[in-house]
């Protein structure tokens, strides 16, 4: 047929070879192109830019990690601030309601006047909000920033390994 009917467009074979492969989304190679060669096999500027490439993802990989590891703390104090908010908001209606029935209380059994049962309550109230503030403020001031210490860890990790290795080549 000359007006193309029929005929199915022929899509392109792609290449299974491991050089065309898309690279990583990290940047690492695949394991089946790092080990290519075997060390003994590779020139010494082979090896620098194996070693130079491993550390840099490395380096990549570790800053990921402390970043995670930042976000899930941060993530943690903020639901936890949330919660603590939303509670005390209804602790502060309660208290509210209480005080002012407390009020009206110490008028009927203690005070001729009413206005005395809410003087009381009103010291009543300043007790507590100092109480509460010198809590949050001990709080706050005992409370470590959020810091990523697993990356941290695991940095010292590497950097011993890499200084001992370093110091076993030495004496070789």
């Amino acid at each position: 047929m000359t007006d193309g009917e029929g005929t199915q467009p022929q899509e392109p074979v792609a290449s299974t070879r491991p050089s065309q492969a898309p690279p990583a989304g990290n940047g690492a190679k695949a394991p089946e192109e790092m080990t290519a060669k075997a060390p003994e096999d590779m020139t010494v500027g082979e090896l620098v830019f194996e070693v130079s490439d491993r550390a840099s993802v490395l380096v990549r990989e570790e800053i990921e990690l402390a970043k995670t590891e930042v976000t899930e703390k941060f993530n943690s104090l903020l639901r936890g601030s949330v919660a603590g908010l939303a509670a005390g908001i209804f602790v502060l209606l309660a208290l509210a309601m209480l005080m002012h029935g407390f009020a009206w209380l110490l008028n009927d059994l203690v005070f001729n006047n009413f206005w005395a049962g809410f003087f009381v309550e009103a010291g009543l109230f300043l007790l507590i909000a100092a109480g509460a503030g010198l809590f949050a403020w001990r709080a706050f001031k005992r409370s470590a920033p959020p810091t990523p210490d697993m990356a941290i860890e695991e940095a010292k990790e590497i950097k011993a390994a890499f200084d001992q290795n370093g110091q076993e080549d030495a004496h070789d």
